[in-house]
């Protein structure tokens, strides 16, 4: 176990003894019901269901994005209801790669909440370490619920991030580079399945998030997860990459990788290509 991941058989020799709270984030992009779906039909005993769409988001406007980032507050209220204080240890998993928990680890660190580790492999791991699995839904301990110290989500407490504006004027007079998490063939404009437009943000580099992963879903080791950052990075310093995606989820796994790979405060956009391209005077750059 890192201070990042846990893999399965750790986590079901820890897990009946802990204290965590467990946050199960299933979902599909195409299918917004399929996550709950699958965490009714079993999930980790004890584990609450999260949702990107509602829950995970704020509300859309047509100009912020798909998965518009809630505000602090509105994150904090989320958090307190679901049972989160300032001692809590968090998990979180997904599907298998991990794409949605490393939102959700993303978030509360961004909230200032540091203890949260991301299951490695996800729910298909878990099945296939054999860990025992309940049906049904959970709620939430909000009785026992404390406030989370405001200090802990105010301000820039926890992970940065970064606006459009701040992209836009990057882009005459570059100080950081952007990596885009989207597939290749996404980020060249090839395609555009989510978006109304298609290409990407002038001068971003392209790094798909699914490199991240071996074809069982878990992390890279950090080693080669490094390598290949650097590589591509050239040297750059963490702190002057700034991630985004389609709408901020994938791009929280990229950032995630770089933390595992010891690359150590890269900063995210929340709103991504589905924000940028929503106002038609942002330049879009293909191929």
């Amino acid at each position: 176990m890192s201070d990042l991941l846990i893999d399965a058989p750790t986590l079901i020799r820890k897990l009946p003894a802990s204290d965590w709270l467990v946050f199960d984030v299933r979902h599909d992009l195409i299918d917004h019901m399929a996550g709950r779906v699958a965490y009714e039909q079993g999930h980790i005993p004890g584990a609450l269901y999260l949702d990107h769409e509602n829950q995970l988001a704020a509300p859309k406007n047509g100009t912020n994005g798909r998965h518009p980032l809630p505000s602090r507050d509105d994150f904090a209220t989320l958090m307190r209801a679901q049972g989160l204080t300032p001692q809590t240890s968090v998990l979180v998993y997904d599907g298998g790669n991990s794409m949605y928990a490393a939102h959700l680890w993303w978030m509360l660190r961004w909230l200032g909440h540091d203890a949260v580790v991301v299951l490695d492999g996800g729910w298909a791991a878990w099945v296939a370490a054999g860990g025992p699995i309940e049906s049904g839904s959970n709620m939430p301990a909000a009785s026992n619920a404390q406030a989370v110290e405001g200090a802990r989500y105010s301000g820039q407490a926890g992970m940065p991030t970064l606006d459009a504006q701040k992209i836009l004027a990057n882009i005459d007079e570059p100080s950081f580079t952007v990596l885009d998490a989207r597939a290749a063939n996404r980020y060249r404009g090839e395609i555009e399945p989510m978006d109304p437009v298609a290409g990407h943000i002038p001068g971003a580099l392209n790094r798909p998030s699914t490199l991240n992963v071996q074809a069982d879903g878990r992390f890279k080791p950090a080693a080669e997860l490094r390598h290949d950052f650097n590589e591509l990075l050239q040297g750059q310093p963490a702190d002057r990459i700034v991630h985004q995606c389609g709408s901020g989820i994938t791009a929280s796994h990229n950032l995630f990788a770089m933390e595992l790979a010891g690359l150590h405060g890269s900063v995210l956009y929340p709103g991504s290509w589905s924000e940028w391209c929503s106002d038609p005077a942002r330049p879009v750059e293909r191929g």
